[in-house]
């Protein structure tokens, strides 16, 4: 038998002799992510199917890798603490959170398990991290620069309505996040000579008084901010705005979809798949301090042709042809 032979005969019994637990195994572990935000629960219980999606593409297949554990305020930001809470004595291994408020009662709730906040509005002026570059802590994600996109909407708005003098802001009170948004639209205006008209709201009665009394103020062009209370009702401002033909412009552009006139802002889908990649780098090892957050890196106008033609409004084609997406 020939020498080389003989050493591939030898190296084969050896690694057959190998007791089995220590040749390569597949892993065992499953994770635990938990996901937190203030809307209403979904039927399935679920996180919303982008992140999931995301990180199945990833190779963190549901059901097999991953287990989901989903609270859901139900639009009452009170419930957040207990929510998140409740997460924290799962020891998920990391929590997905959407909106200023969730964000904010996760890293209340826990210094250890990491964050990957989404939608939190300005992270650094939040003081959910401590810069943008290095986060420090166990809160990392995707950042909702106000300052930039409030002047930028209120610009939008301005093109489209130049005579525009009174703009009323619509925004959730309660929401630390959404009250310093409405601050920068504040100084916005004043750079385009602009008055702003505050209608905040704190709970689902306060929409009749602010509708009201919009009613009277009888403002030239309106802003909503989105957070969960704005959302839930978004409904009741978009009737307004179209009933009393003032031009509006809102975040996202679900609202658009459901009638509102135009919306600029960040995909939501885009901005739940970058979390996707957060949690992944964190499942594998990653720390949240170590990545820094990221800004999204498109925003979209959209404009919906036909609440323009119900508020009787023409809107010039140079503006929509600035539009990523005409609805009609």
């Amino acid at each position: 038998m020939s020498i080389r032979r003989r050493s591939l005969i030898g190296a084969w019994t050896a690694l057959l002799a190998t007791p089995a637990m220590t040749l390569a195994q597949p892993s065992s572990k499953v994770w635990r992510v938990g996901f937190l935000e203030v809307f209403p629960r979904p039927a399935d219980g679920l996180p919303p199917g982008y992140l999931r999606k995301g990180l199945d593409a990833l190779g963190i297949v549901e059901g097999k890798d991953v287990i989901y554990e989903g609270r859901y305020g139900e639009g009452r930001h009170e419930r957040l603490p207990a929510l998140a809470a409740e997460l924290v004595a799962l020891k998920v291994d990391v929590i997905v959170t959407v909106g200023g408020a969730s964000a904010a009662a996760a890293k209340q709730a826990t210094s250890t398990i990491p964050i990957v906040v989404t939608f939190p509005g300005d992270v650094v002026e939040t003081g959910l991290v401590s810069s943008l570059a290095r986060p420090g802590g166990n809160v990392t994600g995707v950042n909702d620069p106000a300052a930039i996109l409030s002047a930028k909407r209120l610009e939008l708005l301005k093109d489209l309505s130049p005579s525009a003098q009174k703009v009323a802001v619509l925004w959730n009170a309660n929401e630390k996040a959404m009250t310093l948004r409405y601050h920068e639209i504040e100084k916005a205006a004043r750079a385009l000579g602009m008055s702003v008209q505050p209608f905040s709201v704190r709970e689902p009665d306060d929409f009749s008084t602010a509708i009201e009394a919009m009613k009277r103020a009888r403002p030239d062009v309106l802003m909503m901010l989105t957070d969960a209370l704005t959302a839930v009702h978004m409904q009741r401002v978009v009737d307004y705005a179209t009933a009393q033909s003032v031009p509006a412009i809102y975040e996202y552009d679900f609202v658009v979809r459901g009638g509102g006139l135009m919306s600029y802002g960040s995909s939501i889908g885009d901005n739940l798949k970058l979390a996707a990649q957060y949690v992944y780098k964190i499942l594998k090892g990653a720390k949240p301090s170590d990545l820094p957050v990221e800004q999204p890196n498109k925003y979209f106008l959209v404009v919906n042709g036909t609440s323009a033609q119900a508020q009787g409004l023409r809107i010039p084609n140079s503006f929509l042809l600035r539009a990523d997406e005409v609805l009609k």
